[in-house]
């Protein structure tokens, strides 16, 4: 079982010296130490929820499929999301997430934004657990395993990415995952670790080692877990975690939910863990071997709960931003459903404790995304029966969108990704055709387009850069395709992005960018009312990080 927290530990020493003297004294039972309960203004634990990239208007999308959308899903639960009923039962707030301060930018990345969150003090772009001036920072996470609490990191991206790697890792750049990953391996200070990311854990010569692959599947991992590395040295760090640091290991659904250890690496993808499009369609028919969000954060609970002295634990939901990058809609829908489930599976714990803080919030929003109207397909005319119509017709002057169009994003059956693998599996558009394009979407997507509407996502020009070995694409790239170009920035990855265009106005959907907006973000904050009232406000995050450590972390 999880170690008693030091006060705890350090008053039951304190009896033992009180009660020692001579040996002709009568002997004294060792008392058994007691966990600390939390003072006035804190909880026992904090569960801190991200959905990256989740803003305003993408928790609008969600809301408005839950609500509206003709099949929703959420037809049998009363048209309400797990967030709604969060905010139901608890209270909302607004949070900023900009680089803080006058060293600060005017745009926030996940490293910095989530770093900001884990220790209540500014960061710098791209830094990891470092401050503005690039110190190390105690986070949350670090303090709360400090003070003898368990702690957890769970995400459907890579466990390395940068939100989950900003709470216990410290690093200049959050490209560096392989460092990461030797990082929480060996610190100690995250008891559970359920992700994707085996890449970076994997001794460079995966690929052609039969003998790295032989004990890689005798772990018990699917050879699409390791089928690639990322790292540039013969380290397997899986079997570091396990053999000298004492962590149980998982690459499917089934090892995780055997697993009865304090201490667990699940690892479930090479990379990225499956796509919400993908998860509804396993879910669906009973496929799954990865465990879903929900499933993970329930493991992640029932482990870290047996502490008597509390624990912390941060639960993202990763790929609201992929898909925002994409300006992909129908993927994001999915994501955001995907997220909300892992809510609900929160909510449903702590509905009936006043011991635990639960923040839900995001690092930012992505995409600049919203349903807009139009001036495509506009309505026709139709007479309605109200006796304020005065003999004329209900005839708008612009199409504001139908309800159906919520139906066809939701029924969107790859990810704009799988559309371009579709058109070439190794990325080569050099010499694509509108048809080509148009035969791709309309195989996955409800909403049509045609070889003319597709043939600008052919389009590519040979003008890049690369920074720490990324390819990327110089800002008069696409000058005659893509508006707001300079804001398109992950090379090949623009075909995506135009494949959104090109769905765009039938989808009654409007995208500002590629990347991340300053967009306030919201905060929904559910546990004891004097606690949960602090959140209810326009903040920061450092702000709100600060909030989480006051609510945590014993003085």
């Amino acid at each position: 079982m999880f170690k008693k927290s030091l006060a705890a530990i350090t008053v039951s020493t304190i009896l033992l010296t009180g009660c020692g003297g001579d040996s002709n004294n009568a002997k004294t039972e060792t008392p058994t130490p007691q966990p600390t309960a939390p003072a006035a203004g804190q909880v026992k634990n904090v569960i801190l929820m991200i959905g990256d990239g989740m803003g305003a208007q993408q928790v609008g999308l969600l809301e408005e499929y839950a609500r509206r959308a003709p099949n929703s899903i959420y037809n049998d639960k009363g048209n309400q999301t797990a967030l709604s009923t969060l905010a139901k039962d608890g209270l909302m707030g607004l949070s900023l997430n900009a680089p803080h301060g006058d060293k600060g930018s005017l745009v926030v990345d996940s490293a910095c934004s989530a770093t900001q969150l884990a220790t209540g003090l500014a960061s710098g772009s791209e830094m990891i657990g470092l401050d503005i001036d690039g110190n190390i920072v105690e986070t949350i996470l670090e303090k709360a395993k400090a003070q003898g609490k368990a702690t957890g990191l769970v995400s459907d991206t890579r466990i390395t990415h940068a939100t989950p790697a900003a709470f216990a890792s410290h690093q200049p750049h959050r490209s560096l995952e392989d460092q990461i990953a030797v990082e929480l391996v060996e610190s100690g200070n995250v008891d559970v670790m359920l992700s994707g990311g085996a890449r970076v854990f994997l001794p460079s010569d995966i690929k052609t080692n039969t003998d790295s692959q032989q004990v890689m599947a005798d772990l018990g991992a699917p050879t699409s877990v390791y089928k690639k590395s990322k790292r540039k040295d013969d380290r397997n760090v899986i079997v570091e975690a396990k053999d000298a640091h004492g962590y149980q290991v998982a690459f499917d659904n089934t090892q995780l939910q055997a697993l009865d250890g304090d201490k667990i690496l699940g690892l479930f993808a090479n990379s990225g863990m499956a796509d919400g499009i993908a998860y509804t369609a396993c879910k669906k028919d009973n496929s799954c071997t990865q465990p879903s969000l929900r499933e993970m954060t329930l493991k992640a609970l029932d482990v870290l709960s047996k502490d008597e002295d509390g624990f912390f634990l941060m639960i993202e939901g990763g790929q609201i931003d992929w898909a925002g990058h994409q300006n992909d809609a129908g993927w994001m829908l999915h994501e955001l459903i995907k997220f909300d489930e892992a809510v609900a599976a929160v909510h449903e714990w702590v509905k009936d404790r006043q011991d635990t803080l639960v923040v839900v919030t995001a690092d930012h929003e992505t995409g600049s995304f919203g349903f807009s109207y139009s001036r495509k397909d506009l309505p026709q005319a139709v007479t309605l029966s109200g006796d304020g119509m005065q003999g004329r017709d209900y005839q708008p002057n612009f199409n504001f969108g139908p309800l159906a169009t919520l139906d066809k994003l939701y029924a969107q059956s790859g990810t704009f990704y799988d559309m371009m693998d579709a058109v070439n599996g190794d990325w080569d558009f050099s010499s694509t055709t509108g048809q080509e394009w148009a035969d791709a979407i309309n195989a996955k997507s409800e909403i049509k387009v045609s070889a003319q509407q597709a043939e600008p996502i052919t389009e590519r020009e040979n003008n890049e850069y690369f920074v720490d070995g990324h390819k990327y694409l110089a800002a008069d790239q696409f000058p005659k395709i893509v508006d707001f170009k300079e804001f398109y920035v992950y090379g090949d990855e623009i075909h995506g992005n135009l494949i959104g265009r090109a769905l765009a106005a039938d989808q009654n959907v409007v995208w500002g960018t590629g990347t991340h907006t300053a967009a306030p973000v919201p905060v929904y904050a559910f546990g004891p009312q004097d606690i949960i009232a602090k959140f209810s406000t326009m903040q920061h995050h450092v702000d709100l990080g600060q909030k989480m450590i006051d609510a945590l972390i014993a003085k």
